[in-house]
């Protein structure tokens, strides 16, 4: 959560206006100059309990947690969602999870933007907001069942977190600073006092939001299924409560008007300096110090210098994409990893996307612990320990994050069962009949592929893999039962696991061939199906929104998925009586067969048997991981911002706030290009992404190695030296000179 940090700090532009009564005289242009905008009233805020806290922030405050609670809650669940709800494969879901990520990236640009030459902060956040409500309105309605089918859920989804995305971006930039427009000059230690109750909002938000909205999803049910549209209303609800409590702040806020945007003024300085050094490439020309010199035709010479120093910063930027491909995966790949774990941890049960909630959790822990320990005890040492020094250790820990993940992956799916390939199926015998059966597969040839003698009631130990000529091939079975000899026939396809269901038929046996499920239920939650041995049909209720019915004389209910638990109590009903069956516990993962009979010495009775095994490594296996890459983020990302600051003037804080967001987004979009084209297994791409950062940590720790820190005095001129129009074609250079 720490690249909302860059968001803190208003920039100051000082290529706009001045109004202070100590301005004595103005540079004469030929430009017409427009009019001033009216000055801010002079008269002083209300303040909170008589501080020198205007009470305005506390409604930007409490904006702050409700909003970043909506965001962070919504997308907890949205990879479960894709995968589960819309029923995308990993990769689809993972890569239109971080295309989101990205756009929520991207859309900053815009909302400042639009503040800046436009509309103002206010009404900005106040009309994006309004976009930002109406994207969670159209994207919970599109996780309700009952509303269309499946193309209409994936376009009100789509269009859904098209406007979240850009409400969420275009107010991103926006509100921390419109908070510090609050402030008076002469109150800048409450302003910083402030930004810091400000990023504790953003991460208590998502330390709750993370927590909770999973457990909307995965312990209420709607219409039978996990309540997606409660745990996406939710956040949509608290973005309404963000959106009425800022506008009720609106009467005692200081609104000051756009100014220009900095970002704009930047980009044209510096494709005026490359076109106009292009027009004059002739040799005659004498050459100028650096290649921005080219601007100093047209734009003054402060703006010039500001962007030279902004472009030794820009350029170490060029790595850093890679850094956020691995910190984004989070919220997709390794909540997917989780739904493949146990979540049991004997004193709580986690849902497989609460895990997110570790990454803000050890945010609070790991800023002050590594400020006032650990940064401590290495500056003790002697060791000095430099900003990008920091960053690039940053860059290591999220390798190892990496190749944590990649061991754990490697273990799940050694505990995994095994899958059927190509021309291979795997089988297992149920025997239903009062005696012993012995099964015999045969071949072609009448050659004998399987023989086993399972005993009333029982099943083969294991499933039993049988090679196919074709892709679909149909195999004969000899059921030998008492003095009967009963040949029958199954088609099989490859890629399948199956069960053949036994059962009696008057003084001999028949058989029936039923396709079990070929993988785990990898959202963490349980896959029972039954077998109805009875003469009439039976309603069973699994919940208060799951039942099934399943149909008399050995009839096969589909699997239904549960939240795993002791079901020692399930109602069940016939036409003419009520009973109940004792499940047991149904744990992560695991696929349940239960063949309901009523045998004459036991009763009423479910058999159960384990089609799959639960998930055996426990979810606690993620914590170093999450450990590694939080330490990362706090090494990288705040230490990464505050080189940032302290190596541009302030008028270019704003621009880097820019660069710095898009960094996060082309990183989103890095993973998005592995997941569709990558094609390898799960680990192998963590071992990628692993490897990818190590050369890009060694290309970033060159380039710092041979960068040269700009001191204060180096950044600003003084002001005696400002020159702020260069007329003409006179150029009077005066910087120093900086390596690129």
């Amino acid at each position: 959560m720490l690249e909302e940090r860059e968001s803190k700090e208003p920039a100051m532009n000082p290529f706009q206006k001045n109004e202070s009564k100590e301005t004595l005289f103005s540079p004469v242009s030929t430009e017409e100059v427009p009019p001033r905008p009216p000055s801010l009233p002079k008269k002083p805020p209300p303040k909170i309990c008589g501080s020198n806290y205007p009470l305005s922030i506390a409604f930007i405050v409490v904006n702050e947690f409700c909003e970043r609670f909506s965001y962070y809650g919504m997308k907890a669940v949205l990879t479960l969602y894709f995968l589960y709800f819309l029923h995308w494969n990993e990769d689809t879901s993972t890569s239109v999870y971080h295309a989101f990520s990205s756009l929520c990236y991207f859309t900053p640009i815009l909302g400042a933007a639009i503040a800046d030459s436009w509309l103002g902060k206010f009404k900005t956040i106040i009309y994006l907001s309004l976009v930002y409500v109406l994207g969670h309105v159209i994207k919970s309605l599109g996780a309700l069942p009952i509303l269309g089918g499946h193309m209409v859920h994936t376009v009100l989804s789509l269009v859904g977190l098209s406007l979240i995305a850009l409400g969420t971006g275009g107010i991103k930039p926006c509100v921390a600073a419109f908070g510090g427009d609050q402030f008076e000059e002469k109150h800048a230690e409450e302003r910083t006092r402030y930004f810091s109750v400000f990023y504790l909002s953003i991460n208590a938000g998502s330390l709750i939001s993370t927590f909770v909205t999973p457990m909307l999803r995965g312990d209420v049910k709607c219409f039978g299924e996990d309540c997606y549209a409660l745990a996406f209303g939710v956040p949509g609800l608290l973005m309404v409560i963000a959106l009425v409590v800022f506008a009720m702040g609106s009467r005692i806020y200081r609104k000051p008007p756009p100014e220009g945007n900095i970002v704009t003024q930047v980009v044209k300085c510096i494709w005026f300096a490359i076109s106009n050094r292009f027009k004059n490439r002739s040799g005659d020309i004498p050459k100028r110090q650096h290649w921005l010199d080219w601007a100093a035709e047209k734009y003054p010479k402060q703006l010039i210098m500001d962007v030279k120093a902004l472009t030794r910063v820009l350029f170490l930027y060029i790595p850093l994409p890679m850094f956020w491909a691995l910190l984004d995966q989070q919220g997709s790949r390794w909540t997917l990893q989780a739904t493949r774990m146990n979540g049991n941890l004997g004193f709580f049960v986690l849902q497989p996307d609460q895990m997110q909630v570790l990454n803000p959790f050890l945010v609070l822990i790991f800023i002050p612990l590594f400020d006032l320990v650990i940064y401590r005890l290495v500056s003790k040492c002697g060791i000095n320990f430099s900003s990008l020094r920091k960053m690039a250790v940053g860059m290591i820990l999220a390798c190892l994050a990496f190749a944590v993940a990649a061991a754990v992956e490697i273990k799940i799916n050694e505990m995994a069962p095994p899958q059927p390939g190509p021309q291979e199926i795997f089988l297992q015998v149920l025997n239903l009949a009062d005696d012993e059966v012995k099964v015999t597969v045969l071949g072609d040839e009448n050659n004998s592929l399987l023989a086993e003698s399972i005993k009333s009631f029982q099943k083969t130990p294991d499933y039993s893999k049988l090679h196919l000529k074709t892709k679909s091939q149909d195999f004969r079975f000899n059921l030998e039962f008492r003095n009967f000899s009963v040949y029958t026939k199954h088609s099989m396809e490859e890629r399948n696991w199956y069960s053949l269901i036994i059962r009696e038929d008057g003084k001999s046996v028949s058989s029936m061939m039923v396709k079990d499920a070929n993988n785990k239920t990898t959202n963490g939650m349980t896959a029972v199906r039954f077998v109805n041995t009875l003469h009439k049909k039976v309603n069973i209720s699994l919940g208060a929104d799951i039942s099934l019915d399943v149909g008399e004389d050995y009839g096969v209910s589909a699997y239904r998925t549960v939240q795993r638990g002791e079901y020692s109590v399930v109602h069940c009903r016939t036409e003419d009586k009520d009973f109940s069956l004792n499940l047991g516990l149904l744990d992560f993962g695991a696929a349940y067969l239960f063949v309901i009979t009523n045998r004459t010495n036991q009763g009423l009775q479910a058999w159960k048997m384990e089609d799959i095994p639960a998930n055996k490594m426990s979810i606690a296996w993620q914590l170093p991981q999450y450990a590694l890459v939080t330490a990362a983020e706090v090494m990288f990302s705040v230490t990464g911002l505050e080189f940032s600051y302290s190596q541009a003037p302030s008028s270019m804080k704003s621009v880097l706030q820019a660069a710095w967001l898009l960094t996060v987004a082309f990183g989103n979009i890095i993973v998005l290009i592995v997941a569709q084209f990558s094609g390898l297994v799960q680990w192998a791409e963590f071992i990628l992404f692993s490897c990818l950062l190590l050369v890009v940590c060694l290309i970033f720790s060159i380039m710092g190695y041979y960068y040269v820190p700009l001191k204060p005095e180096d950044i600003q001129e003084p002001a005696d030296k400002q020159i702020p129009r260069i007329q003409g074609n006179m150029i009077n250079l005066e910087t120093k000179k900086t390596r690129f």
